[in-house]
């Protein structure tokens, strides 16, 4: 029977995980296995890998196949190094003193790396955080802008209308004034003309009495010369004897 390290897959379909199973090599992928050594969570960034690391050097040891995914991952955790290791004290090139030196040494600096990659990201993510916001403040200064300018017109059509009233308004008061003016003007014309006819009028009452009185005196003459004439009649007869 033929053993195969490979990944069995669970979880949601777009985010899924894996556990890592040592399984007949004839058994479907999700089937049955002979032993879980470990899981493997692909959404974190690093991924995040939970090995146990003696379970899977055995398997690795007595000769198991693995799925190119599953010897990625042993790469990964150091399993295969540690075999590697191991087969050299087998040929006799080295103790298991220096194994463990060497393989202690590997993981110092497998954990330097890893944390140096976590820092990146760390760092990519504040960078990445500081750009989204940068361009959203730009994005939002450039909305502003162009609801502003949009704006404008509107803005200068309403004090352009202000304007217009102003100046209809001032024509209006001007019409009124010049209307008023020659309102005025018509008052003091009839004004005039009243006093032109009244003069008139006292001119003609002044000349009737004028006639009257040259009448009256014309008539006080008359008589005055017809009692004269009678006078003088009457003294006539006084003055003719009696036959």
């Amino acid at each position: 029977m033929a053993t195969r390290i490979r990944l069995q897959r669970h979880g949601k379909k777009s985010k899924a995980f894996f556990h890592i199973v040592a399984a007949d090599s004839r058994s479907k992928r999700d089937g049955k296995f002979i032993e879980k050594i470990g899981t493997y969570n692909p959404n974190t960034n690093p991924a995040t890998i939970v090995i146990n690391f003696d379970a899977a050097l055995k398997w690795v040891q007595v000769g198991a196949e693995m799925s190119d995914t599953a010897r990625a991952i042993m790469s990964y955790k150091g399993v295969l190094h540690k075999n590697h290791l191991l087969n050299g004290v087998k040929k006799g090139a080295l103790t298991a003193e220096q194994v463990e030196e060497k393989f202690n040494q590997w993981l110092a600096d497998k954990d330097a790396n890893i944390t140096g990659k976590q820092d990146n990201v760390a760092k990519n993510a504040a960078a990445d955080k500081v750009a989204r916001m940068k361009a959203e403040a730009d994005t939002n200064a450039a909305k502003a802008k162009a609801i502003e300018e949009k704006n404008t017109p509107e803005v200068e059509e309403v004090a352009a209308e202000e304007v217009v009233n102003e100046e209809v308004v001032a024509e209006e008061a001007a019409v009124e004034a010049v209307a008023e003016e020659a309102a005025v003007e018509a008052v003091a014309e009839e004004a005039a003309v009243e006093v032109v006819a009244e003069e008139a009028a006292v001119e003609v009452v002044a000349e009737e009495a004028a006639v009257e009185v040259v009448a009256e005196e014309a008539a006080v003459e008359v008589v005055a010369e017809e009692a004269a004439t009678e006078e003088a009649a009457q003294e006539s007869t006084e003055e003719t004897p009696e036959a």
